[in-house]
């Protein structure tokens, strides 16, 4: 009678040894799946390594392009690009003023020259490119928010940054910073 009572149930041990095996099951499954899916052509890198190395070739590429077309400001201002993303402030200077002795006047490599020579710890020289972009081209924004952030947080000159921001301001009330958030509110702040 005791059996009967009883038959139904199953023993504790066997639900421990059945989820046992079911999360193993489970672990090896996801292993499997796992290594079936990963990528062979890499042999087994992650993707940001291969990316390393692709921008790695890159550098090598647009340098060779500089050797290999010297007069061309658009190779030298594009090998000093590739110096400014890569945080080379002082190679983005070289090609820059290279780019620039070759076409003058050019206010987006101007401007990032300035951000170089910031980079660089050299804020006056920086303030001086802002500058000579602002009078190739007045209403150039990215020079003059560039030239406020200088003076701002590298001359420790709020008074100047604020008036350079309202500059740019009147040339454009909806500018940004590059957060997105709108300079006037920004502006707006400093002043408190």
């Amino acid at each position: 009678m005791e059996q009967e009572k009883y038959a139904g149930y199953v023993k504790k041990e066997r639900v421990y040894i059945l989820i046992s095996v079911s999360l193993l099951i489970g672990f090896l499954s996801g292993v499997l799946l796992a290594v079936y899916k990963t990528p062979k052509g890499n042999g087994g890198q992650p993707p940001a390594v291969t990316q390393e190395q692709s921008g790695v070739h890159n550098m090598t590429a647009v340098e060779s392009q500089v050797l290999a077309t010297p007069n061309d400001p658009g190779a030298w201002s594009h090998l000093g690009n590739a110096y400014f993303d890569t945080d080379q402030p002082a190679k983005a200077i070289k090609a820059y003023l290279k780019s620039l002795e070759l076409a003058p006047g050019n206010p987006d490599i101007l401007t990032d020259l300035g951000v170089m020579y910031r980079r660089d710890g050299q804020p006056d020289q920086a303030l001086l490119v802002f500058d000579q972009a602002i009078q190739v081209a007045p209403a150039h924004e990215q020079s003059r928010l560039n030239k406020g952030v200088v003076l701002l947080y590298d001359k420790k000159d709020k008074s100047a940054a604020i008036q350079v921001w309202e500059e740019l301001l009147a040339i454009n009330p909806m500018a940004q910073l590059p957060s997105g958030e709108l300079l006037s509110d920004f502006v707006a702040e400093r002043k408190k």
